[in-house]
């Protein structure tokens, strides 16, 4: 009897468990699925769409992010908090805006993931046609901690949705904590909308206009 309670183990419990735990850590530290929800990313990202989320990369220019805006932005609605978004502006940079064109330390962003509309009228919404992080950030809008600063601070982000008309995003609310980041969006492989891929995956390769 005894043997055979030891062979169960061996044979179920144990290489069950095993992988359970794998499942687990790579869950918590690794990797993990998530499900956009809203449409402030679109065309890029989808409602619903369902992506992997890496916890181990790190965060540039161009990379789209998942973070617990609970302690970020003080409108947030009842039952939210994640939020997806594109890194604009990484620790000491400046973010600008200009008749349709976008500006990081003075360069001109590359702007090709989205489409016209939302490089203008989507980005200027309230803020009209000329804006920068010292203006934006001169409002009561942005929480009292982000407000009147020229740069990104240390461990903060600037971030925006890449369907810039419906996206409450750092325009509206200021910076975010890095250590309120969850992980990075990858589109995965049997997604077979390669412009998403490249939009999403690859955008921190060639964030500036050449």
């Amino acid at each position: 009897m005894q043997n055979k309670f030891i062979h169960f183990l061996k044979e179920w419990i144990i290489p069950i468990a095993t992988a359970a735990i794998v499942v687990v850590l790579v869950r918590t530290f690794l990797f993990t699925l998530a499900h956009v929800n809203g449409p402030s990313m679109m065309p890029n990202l989808q409602n619903k769409e369902l992506v992997i989320l890496s916890k181990i990369s790190s965060y540039q220019r161009g990379d789209v992010i998942v973070f617990d805006a609970r302690d970020e932005d003080p409108r947030i609605k009842s039952g939210e908090k994640d939020y997806v978004k594109r890194i604009i502006g990484i620790p000491g940079d400046t973010v600008s805006y200009k008749n349709s064109n976008l500006y990081v330390n003075g360069k001109l962003v590359n702007q090709d993931y989205i489409g016209i509309d939302e490089r203008t009228q989507g980005t200027e919404m309230s803020f009209g046609s000329s804006w920068s992080l010292k203006t934006l950030s001169s409002t009561d809008m942005w929480q009292k901690k982000d407000r009147n600063h020229e740069t990104v601070p240390q461990g903060e982000y600037f971030v925006m949705g890449d369907h810039r008309s419906v996206s409450n995003d750092g325009r509206y609310f200021g910076f975010i904590d890095k250590n309120h980041i969850t992980g990075k969006v990858i589109v995965p492989f049997w997604n077979t909308d390669n412009t998403a891929k490249q939009n999403i995956n690859h955008q921190n390769k060639h964030f500036f206009e050449n």
